[in-house]
């Protein structure tokens, strides 16, 4: 049986997967958890798979500024916000109606 641990997570964490190997960091909270921004070398395997298609069952793929909270289509994904200018690394996916 694994053991579990707990520990504060705060802005800046670094995340882990279940071998050590570092995903990235905490970059924001909300009502379902955290948000974490991927290292370059992380490996994103279930956003690929979302990324494959257009809607994921009754809802749209999109893309989300957590900046401003622009929103666009996921096949026009920028490389930074068209509404804030801010970097690529503020954008998420985010599913919509």
């Amino acid at each position: 049986m694994s053991q579990q641990t707990t520990s504060d997570v705060s802005l800046g964490t670094s995340v882990y997967n279940d071998d050590g190997t570092k995903l990235g960091i905490v970059r924001g909270f909300d009502d379902s958890g955290f948000y974490v921004r991927l290292d370059a070398d992380a490996e994103a395997e279930s956003v690929d798979r979302l990324r494959s298609g257009q809607s994921y069952g009754e809802k749209n793929l999109m893309w989300r500024c957590w900046q401003c909270g622009e929103m666009g289509q996921i096949e026009d994904m920028p490389d930074e916000c068209p509404a804030c200018g801010a970097g690529g690394e503020e954008l998420y996916y985010w599913t919509e109606d």
